[in-house]
């Protein structure tokens, strides 16, 4: 049988699926025009046929920066979860560049990115469980969250008490998870050996997204941030007093999602 490569498509030329469950978060709707004004272009099977599910992921989870992720698809049909990850992954990516050193970027640029991307996941289940319960997000993803939160030892009683603080505040727990997983995987990311990452990761146990941290692939930021930033990177220095200056100011103020809103996504229609 003859190869079929991937071809490259923008969001335009997708189908969006379940958006209408997404009408409520007004964020979104500014990450999908990111996108569109950018012109993302997406990397999706031939006509006709369909990448399997754990290909996908498998591209996805090897081959990704602190630019561009989430950008291999199965077939023309798009999830509004996965604009938005990849919208925030080109934002930070941007704003990160803005005077930098030219290169790969650096391994807390890497952490910075993802951590954003990720944390904003649980904003939206903080959001759509409340206006939208029975969305695709939702119903996927809070079982398989539920899931790694017992496998962490927190039982179905105190995984719902969990949620509903995210419900009740999801700004929030963007922020308190977006500082977890930097902060996680800056203390994993200097572990030589098991028995250290083991001690890195007990500092973190009383975090009340804690139960939550395994979810977040972090064992791929890391393996992905050793193998690529750190040797490519020019000037690791340089690069990192942008993100450490922006971290900081994400943790001081009162929503951070307000913050990168305002000053990174330009005004809104």
């Amino acid at each position: 049988m003859p190869l079929v490569p991937l071809r490259s498509l923008t969001l335009d030329e997708l189908t969006i699926d379940d958006e209408t469950s997404f009408r409520g978060v007004a964020l979104y709707r500014r990450l999908k025009q990111v996108l569109r004004d950018a012109k993302h272009r997406f990397k999706v099977a031939g006509i006709g046929e369909n990448a399997s599910w754990d290909r996908v992921l498998f591209l996805n989870l090897t081959f990704w920066s602190s630019s561009e992720e989430a950008s291999v698809l199965c077939d023309d049909h798009i999830a509004p979860d996965v604009i938005a990850h990849t919208a925030l992954h080109h934002v930070v990516g941007l704003e990160l560049s803005r005077g930098s050193v030219p290169g790969a970027p650096s391994p807390a640029a890497l952490l910075f990115a993802e951590s954003i991307a990720s944390a904003f996941d649980l904003y939206l289940i903080g959001r759509l469980v409340t206006i939208a319960p029975d969305c695709d997000f939702v119903t996927s993803q809070v079982p398989i969250m539920a899931e790694a939160a017992e496998q962490a030892g927190l039982d179905e009683a105190r995984f719902a008490t969990l949620l509903e603080s995210v419900t009740s505040a999801p700004e929030r727990a963007f922020e308190d998870l977006r500082a977890l997983l930097v902060d996680a995987g800056t203390a994993l990311l200097a572990c030589a050996d098991a028995e250290a990452a083991h001690l890195a990761l007990e500092r973190f146990k009383t975090h009340r997204f804690a139960p939550l941290i395994h979810h977040y692939q972090l064992s791929n930021w890391i393996l992905y941030t050793r193998a690529y930033a750190r040797a490519l990177v020019h000037d690791p220095a340089r690069s990192d007093e942008a993100v450490h200056g922006f971290d900081k100011a994400l943790r001081e103020s009162p929503d951070s999602l307000a913050w990168i809103e305002a000053r990174w996504l330009g005004p809104a229609a």
